[in-house]
């Protein structure tokens, strides 16, 4: 297993031949972050690989994550009567996530400025970004957290899948047509979460308290924000999917089973999750949500990876992830009652045994597409 190769031949004859093709319409990214990065890209020596500037983007949302988890571990330190997270976290936080944001940003401009563009690093940026969404979720979550204050373990659950669907979208979109739309969302929660962390040490969690306009709260607002924001984002892309590929002939797959191949896992991992959710036993959501959710967005991960692969190097994407088979086998262990502390153990080693299966597919990967850049150097 240490040495298996995910990537097949046919799909590294296709990264050879692929090239780079997105459209990015939103004003905030054209107008302002653009020339912002355009900047920012000038302080990096050209010798400093972009591919790391990519990683030490995501290691700092991944400290969010972990730092915040220490503060507010069970998503309660925002509610009314309990210990709050200091003020000075929010400080960190906001600072480090809008310095994730500027180097996913610069990452491109840098390979670009040093002529080191290549399919790995795309795949880099875009296969980290996937596994970023639940970091950055979940992160957010604390703002409010749950509680009389807060929005509830399972509304956030639904509200990651938004985020998650919403990113798979876009890549779904660019398997079926070749081009990469650039999701609007992205960018405006980016700078709009940054800026409330900031508030948030400045007003205090209290002033969420507090109805945003007659009876409407700031929680409310949050959901409204996500759902709308991403909601828009799906219907431009299936205005520019049918208007520009469906009615110009250009769709790369003819059959709509094809077309929808890539939701498959996704959707049977949402299936499988909710189940869980609405079986459990011992209330597993409420229980373990910080966990669970990572489970969940680690899984997400995997299947969004295996996409990305087969859509940048024009091969089919397998029908289903096989990382869901021991998933479906622990919903049906539920199914038949179990003790709490069986399925505390089954949710932990599941956790484990996901997040030990992506590190080895992303570790993978990378070497052989590698390994594929440093033959046709030599060449």
């Amino acid at each position: 297993m240490a040495g298996y190769e995910y990537v097949s031949p046919e799909q590294l004859a296709g990264f050879d031949k692929y090239k780079y093709s997105a459209v990015d319409t939103n004003p905030l990214s054209l107008y302002i972050m653009h020339p912002f990065w355009n900047t920012v890209v000038k302080v990096f020596p050209t010798w400093l690989a972009p591919n790391l500037i990519t990683f030490s983007g995501f290691l700092l949302v991944v400290f969010n994550f972990l730092f915040m988890a220490y503060f507010d571990p069970d998503f309660y330190a925002s509610a009314p009567g309990h210990k709050h997270v200091p003020d000075w976290v929010w400080i960190v936080v906001g600072i480090l996530n809008f310095i994730a944001y500027t180097l996913d940003g610069v990452d491109g401009k840098q390979a670009r400025r040093t002529n080191s563009s290549t399919p790995l690093g795309e795949l880099f940026d875009h296969g980290l970004d996937s596994w970023s969404c639940v970091y950055f979720v979940v992160t957010v979550y604390s703002i409010f957290g749950r509680g009389s204050s807060g929005v509830s373990v399972f509304v956030l659950y639904l509200l990651l899948w938004v985020v998650l669907f919403s990113f798979i979208l876009s890549h779904w979109e660019k398997y079926n047509t070749g081009i990469l739309f650039l999701p609007w969302g992205y960018d405006i929660s980016q700078v709009t979460i940054s800026f409330v962390y900031i508030v948030t040490a400045i007003v205090g969690v209290e002033a969420w308290y507090e109805p945003f306009l007659f009876n409407f709260l700031y929680r409310d607002l949050f959901t409204t924000m996500i759902i709308v924001l991403y909601v828009i984002m799906f219907l431009v892309l299936l205005d520019f999917f049918f208007s520009r590929s469906y009615k110009n002939n250009t769709l790369k797959h003819n059959s709509v089973y094809e077309v929808l191949v890539p939701f498959f896992s996704p959707c049977l991992l949402f299936v499988l999750s909710t189940a869980w959710i609405l079986r459990s036993p011992s209330d597993i959501l409420e229980r373990h949500p910080r966990v669970f959710y990572f489970m969940v967005g680690t899984a997400f991960a995997n299947s969004t990876c295996q996409l990305i692969v087969c859509q940048m190097s024009s091969t089919r994407c397998p029908t289903l992830n096989w990382l869901l088979l021991p998933l479906f086998l622990v919903v049906m262990v539920i199914n038949l009652g179990v003790a709490s502390y069986i399925e505390n153990i089954l949710l932990f080693t599941l956790t484990t045994a996901f997040t030990l299966a992506h590190i080895h597919y992303g570790v993978r990967v990378v070497k052989q597409l590698s390994r594929m850049e440093e033959k046709n150097i030599g060449l």
